[in-house]
């Protein structure tokens, strides 16, 4: 058993208790005792004590959505509308990825997730099987998500039950994984057809996988998709029976209430991307009605090629931000709402209710955030310091599973050097055209 010690501890429990001078009590990966940290300390004589001082320690930050290989676009292409960044600049540099770039460009990403507080993420993306080795090393947790569309050949496969012979692969070898689960994750409908979603769902259920997919991004989805299906995103994939309680939905800028209710009766989980639906102007998701209709919402950084960072600290706030000004109320979106969704939405994204919160039995993930920094200082309000303050960089320390990731400017599952030089050949693969 280990106790850390630290002057606030933000549980995010069922209570969403903040304790001032606290300890929680780690073991075996889970969290088996908190509170004031004179009783976690008088309960466990002998324990080995960690006193991180003058720090606030928060459950981990679950990125919901995001393309972990995509680190190696950051910055290649921006400043367009989404279909034509995708068309111009996104799909051509696909098309010519090689496994190895996949790994280090997913490292890469998980360096950024473990620096700033994040300690769990769903990705969705194509040949898995590098995101899945990447993240078994980087020590993070995860749902990874196998990217399909209807198009072949493509990276994944020639044909389309190639594709789906390489995720059953990926299942039967990361199955039982402690950190890692997979995922179904057919596009979106503008890139799929019914057959092919009909098919993505029962591979799904076939595995024992989960399933999520891109919906409701834009207006033209919506409207190319009344055109071509004679319904909306949300009622056409409920009519082909594939959005269940395992199911995640990306971005969900364009619902209505009709929308919404589909989500709460089968139960699906919505994930809100403020940085990216801002950059290629997508809209905002309009995060009070759906919290209000019952939805569980979680946030997601999407790719860093369209955000460009995964830093989820820098996501909450600006999820915080977005939803006061997009619906004309400043009280629309709290600091206390946004860290729900960016813990305990995250876990039901995820679909893990042990993770985003800190509390006897919860997943011993979290991360403790340096409070003596000019910006973080007094402490009024830690909660409000966290969302409105914090830039990610304050972070001390990142904890999955109960081992140490990073700590006090070093990675501890990561060779930083080696990976830092390595990503000047993914400056060059991208830089190709």
């Amino acid at each position: 058993m280990k106790i850390y010690r630290a002057d606030w501890l933000v549980t995010q429990d069922d209570s969403r208790a903040v304790l001032e001078d606290a300890a929680l009590a780690i073991e075996g990966g889970l969290v088996s005792d908190v509170g004031p940290a004179a009783d976690v300390l008088a309960r466990h004589p002998g324990a080995e004590v960690d006193d991180l001082g003058a720090s606030a320690i928060l459950p981990g930050l679950i990125d919901a959505h995001t393309h972990v290989p995509m680190s190696a676009l950051r910055g290649a292409a921006d400043d367009k509308a989404l279909f034509a960044w995708l068309g111009e600049d996104i799909f051509p540099r696909e098309a010519r990825w090689e496994p190895a770039l996949l790994r280090v460009s997913s490292l890469l990403s998980f360096a950024e997730m473990i620096r700033t507080g994040t300690t769990a993420f769903w990705d969705m993306y194509m040949l898995q099987e590098n995101v899945f080795a990447a993240a078994d090393e980087a020590g993070v947790r995860g749902v990874i998500g196998e990217n399909v569309v209807r198009f072949f050949p493509q990276l994944g496969g020639a044909t389309r039950e190639a594709l789906f012979d390489r995720i059953r692969a990926n299942a039967e070898a990361w199955r039982g994984h402690p950190r890692l689960r997979g995922a179904v994750a057919p596009h979106a409908v503008y890139t799929t057809d019914p057959d092919t979603l009909l098919a993505c769902r029962a591979l799904a259920d076939e595995v024992g996988w989960r399933f999520g997919m891109h919906m409701s991004e834009t207006r033209k989805e919506t409207a190319d998709c009344l055109a071509e299906r004679g319904a909306r995103p949300i009622p056409y994939c409920d009519s082909l029976g594939i959005l269940r309680a395992d199911t995640a939905l990306f971005h969900c800028v364009d619902v209505d209430d009709a929308d919404l209710a589909i989500l709460r009766e089968r139960g699906c989980a919505a994930v809100h991307n403020p940085a990216s639906n801002m950059k290629l102007a997508s809209g905002a998701a309009p995060v009070p009605r759906i919290l209000a209709a019952g939805v569980p919402l979680a946030i997601g950084t999407d790719g860093p090629a369209s955000n460009n960072a995964q830093n989820m600290l820098r996501e909450t706030w600006l999820a915080a931000l977005l939803g006061k000004l997009a619906s004309g109320d400043p009280t629309a979106v709290s600091a206390r709402t946004a860290l729900d969704m960016a813990t305990r939405g995250g876990a039901a994204a995820i679909g893990d209710p042990l993770a985003g919160r800190l509390a006897p039995g919860s997943r011993a993930d979290f991360f403790a955030l340096d409070l003596c920094t000019p910006g973080l200082q007094p402490v009024n309000d830690v909660v409000s310091n966290v969302v409105y303050a914090a830039t990610g960089l304050e972070n001390r320390l990142t904890v999955v599973d109960g081992r140490e990731l990073y700590r006090d400017g070093r990675y501890l599952s990561l060779d930083w050097g080696a990976l830092l030089a390595e990503a000047e050949n993914l400056r060059r693969w991208a830089g190709q055209r």
